[in-house]
This record gives structure tokens, sequence and C-alpha cells, in this order.
């Protein structure tokens, strides 16, 4: 379990945890819980099998990062997948399925009374798995232990969020998304992957301020409720991104810009979909456009510079295709957050 003596040249060991390292949850400085979950998803499924697919790419990931070297020998690990949520997953994942074609042909739910029940069952089981979430993640903070989440749909770290408001007065949250995920609930479903941030404002007054960067896909509510919250949210859209860039602005100019608009602790909530779609061609809800993740990375590596305080990470919505590119590009863009994470708390 001495990582200051393991060799970062050799071969990633399948017998090995998360990135061939040869440790455990009690020696890591960074815990990784994955949340097997995609109920609420509406475009594409596959989500809630990414974390297996990342693990066993991360064996192909370097540990060389020319930022934050040597970072992981402080201990980055990955809890096993829990099957029975797994299981929950599947099984509600199916009623919803159900439920969403009923209503997408204009039918009365209220008519329906398998229908009545289906979404019951779907909004209890999005409850249990947001306090699952957070007992797995309270229990390792109370550890002392630095955290990250891997889901699973952007429903899976709202638990995960909450354990940090108990933690931290006043945060703000980062996040890379093609969706602003401000639905005050969508489809009926009140913890849908497309309602995470307006639950966690709704429902957490510790988070302050909500950046959300490269978003290209929403509604007229979304818009009206980001107008309408004095400052609290703050977004960048993708098409203003590219105009300024098309303009001659540079990268650097615009980053600064976002940067100045956190508070001094952050989390960050990594969508995939946030990145152009050849990066994650089996991500849920693709949009083209979206973000280089060299770009998300000097972002993210300037808010660290700043001296601003990382908290947290959550990385979701990672897809599941007929290869492993999806895995691999999700194990690159979940080793470099590790990375920051570490660096941001050493």
């Amino acid at each position: 379990m001495d990582l200051s003596q393991h060799d970062a040249n050799s071969l990633g060991n399948p017998n090995n945890n998360l990135f061939g390292l040869p440790t455990d949850e009690q020696n890591a400085r960074l815990v990784i819980v994955p949340v097997p979950w995609e109920v609420t998803v509406s475009y594409s499924a596959g989500t809630a099998r990414a974390a297996d697919n990342i693990l066993k790419a991360s064996l192909q990931v370097d540990l060389y990062d020319p930022e934050y070297h040597d970072c992981w020998r402080q201990g980055f690990f990955m809890r096993e997948v829990d099957k029975k949520i797994l299981l929950k997953s599947d099984y509600l994942r199916k009623e919803a399925e159900l439920y969403i074609d009923y209503i997408s042909n204009g039918d009365d739910v209220e008519k329906n009374n398998f229908m009545c029940r289906s979404l019951k069952d779907i909004n209890e089981g999005s409850l249990f798995l947001n306090n699952w979430v957070y007992a797995q993640c309270r229990e390792l903070q109370s550890k002392g232990k630095l955290v990250g989440l891997l889901g699973g749909d952007h429903s899976t770290p709202f638990g995960f969020i909450k354990s940090l408001a108990e933690q931290h007065e006043a945060f703000g949250i980062l996040q890379i998304d093609a969706h602003c995920d401000l639905r005050k609930q969508y489809e009926g479903f009140n913890y849908s992957h497309a309602s995470i941030m307006y639950n966690v404002l709704e429902e957490l007054p510790q988070v302050k301020k909500l950046v959300q960067v490269g978003v290209r896909d929403f509604c007229d509510e979304e818009v009206d409720y980001i107008q309408n919250s004095s400052n609290r949210v703050q977004c960048f859209f993708d098409h203003d991104l590219k105009n300024r860039l098309y303009d001659g602005d540079s990268w650097k100019s615009i980053v600064e810009d976002i940067v100045a608009s956190l508070p001094q602790k952050v989390y960050l909530s990594f969508d995939i979909d946030g990145l152009d779609p050849k990066n994650c061609p089996n991500t849920g809800t693709p949009v083209f456009g979206g973000l280089e993740a060299d770009q998300v990375f000097y972002l993210f590596r300037k808010v660290h510079e700043s001296g601003r305080k990382i908290i947290g990470f959550d990385l979701n919505e990672v897809g599941v295709g007929d290869n492993d590119w999806d895995a691999n590009v999700g194990a690159r863009v979940l080793f470099k957050l590790c990375n920051i994470l570490t660096a941001a708390n050493l």
C-alpha cells in the first residue's frame, strides 16, 4: 500500500484499484463513490454502467501529469459498484420508459392507475437514491477523506452536494454541461437529471452561486430562472463563448471572467456532454458544439491557481457504446479531476 514506492512506469495491474493503484480505502486520500443510476434519463441509457467501464479503462491512463505531478501518490480509490442500487435503477428505469412513452402521446396520467403508481415509485426511488448518496459521502467526509462522485446520470450528486452543504456555510458550483438542468421538474420526475441544479438551488441555501459553462440546449423556463436569480446563476452559454473566440478574444480572457464570477469555495460538476460530442458520442443527450477537454482543464487549473478552494467534484453522464472510447475519455477526465482536487487540498 506504500504508493511512494509504486512504479509509475509499470503496466496497470487489473488486480489493483483505480488507475492500477495498489491502495485501499483506508489509506487513500481521495475516494470515488460510484453511483449506478439512470432512472430519469430522457434519451439514451447506459450511463448506470459507466463506472465499471471507466475503472477498466483507467488501467490505460499514464500517471504522469505535468501540472499535478505525483498527486496520485496520495492515493485514489474507487468503491465497488453497489449492485443493489444498479438493480433498483434497472427496475425503475423500465417503469420510467413506459411512463415516458405514455405521457409523450399526450395521455392523462391521472386516468391511469398504473402510471400514477409508476410515477410515485420513481419519485420515491429518487429520494431513496439521494439519501443513499448522502450517507455514503457523509461517512467518508467524517473520516477526513476527499470525495468525488462518479455517475450515473446528473441527478446522482444531489446527496453529495447536500453533505457538503453541512460542512461549508457558503460555496459555489462550477458546472460544465450542455444543459442548464434548471427545470422545476421534468416529465413529472421531481429529481430528474434535468432538475439537479434547480433542486440544489431551491433546497440548499449554502450554494450561493452557480456558474454554468458550455450550455447550448435549454428552454424558456430555464432562461427565466437564470434572469430572475439575482445573479445567483450565471451562465456562460456556448454560443456566447464561441462568438467571443471568433471575434478575437482569447480563452485566457474568457476564463478570467468565469473564475472572477466564482466564490472562494468551489464544487466542480462535470457533465461529460459539456464536451464536444466527438469526445462522448454515447452520452445520454449529446448536443453538437461544446468544449474541448483541454479548455475545461485549463479553466479548472485557473480556478485552483486563483487561490479558490475546490471542495469536491462529480463526473456524470459518461455513456456506454460499442467500443471503449467513452470510457477512455471518462477515465482521463476522472484522473484530472482527482489530481486537481488533491492538489487543491494538500
